[in-house]
């Protein structure tokens, strides 16, 4: 067939190809149909992005100066209501689509007085399908708007309006309220997590110092019949952020170092404190959007600290004695920084807003740094000292951990592969189908490995506690036996960049299943906590590609004549008793309890079949929601300081299972 009868061919039948054939879906039925292109997931992560994307339009209203106060509520059937004293959204005629203003910013895509620089000079939500999304995937919404001394209510359902915006009674205030329930047949989970809320809310809070945000939960009530409630401001702002972030750590200067500057419209705001731990934690934000990929706003800030701090050490002979370069990753050890920009045109790299990329922020931040950070230097000659003595110690420890690493790693490459003679391999070369198992105690594992499956099943037995690495500097860590162990045994190596960079190379990582299994007793939580701290500060890429996993061994064997059943908490004990006393007296009904403390209590084949086999087991696997608050807790638990670690103790005794 030639082309001109190809040609033809297109223009009749099957073949025809013409406007007809173009999808268009109208309104928000592409947000139903593909919610994950606007809000992530439609997971718990989706479920929460809900909540954020109202409290976002809020937010916006305070930036503009015209809001004080958030009231956010979780109603006993995980519906929500996001309250503000802010203007109230528009309810006049828009001329172009002749509706209510406020029937357009809830049901059309690409709406919002965001696109008007005259509205709002800053905003986080630039996408404009922020709380039109929310509407689409719910199925009830309830906009409530005061204005204009009225009230105007509008009711949808699954993003259609169900009524027109009715005048309902008159106001003598200011704000927009709206509630909303998520959609069941969008949302896999519908139960809002209380602790995500309040955390966003506390780190909003932060990030606009003189902003009230209070938090209502009506499912769970106090001691007193009243609703729980938190209320979240800070006065301080980013001084108060980043202050509440070290207070795990053991302090190096005083009072965190603030910056805050404006240039071409863009606000910067920066607060930095020194610490006496071993690493970098920056945090940056943009318009209030966590951006956890960093971009050309954390490019300035640490091309700032870099040329400051290197400046002033070599006009006062502080680098003199020493034999290496300092390399910028130096510079920033032990540093913990808040990095807060308000762009009116942010470009972001990527749908999720990860990475800033607007190039002229990087010399913006970096002078306004520089700036702050010099004059801070000069008028502060001792805390100066501290830190130029503090970054010397990491250039003197990033030259020994060089050393150890290429020492185990060259180990490695030398005798052919090096694993660990603890190791029990599996047969499998296949990365994807094989498993490792970090074993507490030389017991275990040999039991272990009699029951594993040897194929995809690879056993590497730990002997007692590991490094507690938070307290190690970073040499000692690959003198440690064990985490030579598990280097050499993961296959992976760390790697340094040409300015001293550190990162994870995982292309010859041997298992995407790292399994760690210990005993179910307080030693064995606290071995567990160890190994996971290693993992987050030294192989965090395995747990950001969800390959690190916790197995969770039974903790009692109920048993009567020939019949058992294995039970992995308290409620499943009772129900076990119960099911096999028959409403006897378990002592008199011949029922016995086993309390495995350990896993060497199993033998071989109890311990494949209740933690091991994949049909059969439980794993729990290790993710991480908030990197911020995961820091944050690491180093409360295995810090130096203690007074942080009580309280969160005290706090949370109610939850410990205690062996007794």
């Amino acid at each position: 067939m030639d082309n001109l009868q190809e040609k033809e061919q297109l223009k009749t039948g099957n073949g025809n190809y013409s406007a007809n054939n173009i999808q268009a879906l109208e309104g928000l039925e592409a947000v139903r149909k593909r919610p994950g292109m606007y809000i992530g997931s439609t997971d718990t992560k989706g479920l929460h992005h809900l909540v954020w994307e109202v409290v976002d339009n809020s937010i916006d209203e305070h930036l503009a100066g015209y809001c004080s106060q958030i009231d956010l509520v979780i109603h006993k059937e995980n519906s929500i209501t996001v309250k503000d004293n802010g203007r109230g959204i528009p309810t006049g005629m828009h001329a172009k689509l002749q509706k209510s203003a406020l029937e357009v910013v809830m049901t059309v895509l690409h709406a919002g007085g965001k696109f008007d620089k005259d509205t709002y000079k800053v905003s986080g939500g630039l996408h404009g399908v922020g709380v039109s999304c929310v509407n689409a995937l719910s199925s009830y919404l309830r906009a409530e708007v005061h204005r204009e001394g009225k009230v105007f209510v509008q009711e949808y359902a699954q993003g259609k309006p169900q009524t027109q915006v009715d005048v309902v009674g008159e106001a003598d205030d200011n704000g927009t309220t709206v509630t909303f329930q998520p959609d069941p047949e969008i949302f896999e989970a519908l139960v809002y997590n209380y602790d995500t809320l309040a955390h966003r809310l506390k780190e909003l809070s932060y990030l606009n110092k003189g902003l009230t945000l209070q938090l209502t939960d009506e499912r769970e009530k106090d001691e007193n019949g009243n609703f729980k409630t938190e209320e979240f401001f800070s006065e301080g702002g980013l001084k108060e952020f980043v202050e509440f972030l070290d207070a795990g750590k053991q302090r190096l200067i005083e009072n965190p170092i603030h910056v805050s500057g404006k240039e071409d419209n863009v606000e910067v705001e920066v607060a930095m404190h020194y610490n006496t731990s071993f690493k970098e934690n920056i945090y940056s934000f943009v318009n209030n959007i966590n951006t956890r990929e960093g971009g050309t706003h954390v490019n300035g800030f640490r091309r700032a600290v870099n040329r400051v701090f290197s400046k002033y050490a070599e006009e006062n002979g502080m680098f003199k004695k020493l034999k290496f370069k300092v390399s910028g990753e130096d510079f920033r050890e032990g540093l913990t920084a808040i990095v807060s920009v308000k762009v009116p045109e942010p470009q972001f790299k990527g749908q999720t807003k990860g990475e800033l990329g607007n190039s002229e922020v990087t010399g913006i931040v970096s002078r306004a740094v520089g700036e702050i950070l010099g004059h801070y230097l000069e008028e502060n000659p001792i805390a100066a000292r501290k830190i130029i003595d503090k970054v010397i110690l990491a250039a003197t420890a990033r030259h020994a951990a060089r050393k150890a690493r290429e020492m185990v790693q060259r180990k490695n490459v030398l005798t052919g592969g090096g694993l660990p003679g603890k190791l029990a391999d599996c047969s499998s070369k296949n990365p994807d189908e094989s498993e490792l198992f970090l074993v507490e105690g030389d017991s275990a594992g040999g039991t272990a490995k009699q029951g594993r499956d040897r194929k995809f099943q690879a056993i590497l037995p730990l002997r007692g506690k590991i490094l507690n690495v938070e307290k190690a500097l970073e040499h000692k860590i690959y003198e440690n036996e064990e985490i030579k162990n598990i280097f050499t045994a993961l296959g992976v190596r760390i790697e340094e960049d040409e300015v001293g960079g550190r990162k994870l190379n995982i292309e010859k990582l041997r298992y995407h299943k790292v399994v760690i299994m210990c005993d179910a007793d307080v030693d064995g939580s606290h071995i567990t906590t160890l190994i996971l701290t290693f993992f987050f500060r030294y192989m965090l890429k395995l747990v950001e590609n969800g390959y690190i996993y916790i197995a969770a061994p039974p903790l009692y064997m109920v048993k009567k004549g020939k019949q058992f059943r294995y039970c992995w908490n308290e409620e499943e004990r009772i129900e076990a008793i119960a099911a096999y006393s028959k409403g006897k007296e378990a002592a008199d009904s011949g029922v016995k309890v086993q309390r495995y403390k350990g896993l060497g209590e199993m033998n071989a084949e109890q311990l494949w079949t209740t933690t091991m086999d994949p049909d059969a087991r439980i794993l729990r696997q290790v993710s991480i929601e908030d990197a911020m608050e995961a820091d944050r807790v690491f180093s409360m638990l295995m810090g130096d300081e203690v007074p942080p670690r009580r309280a969160f103790i005290e706090a949370n005794a109610k939850y410990a299972n205690v062996d007794i």
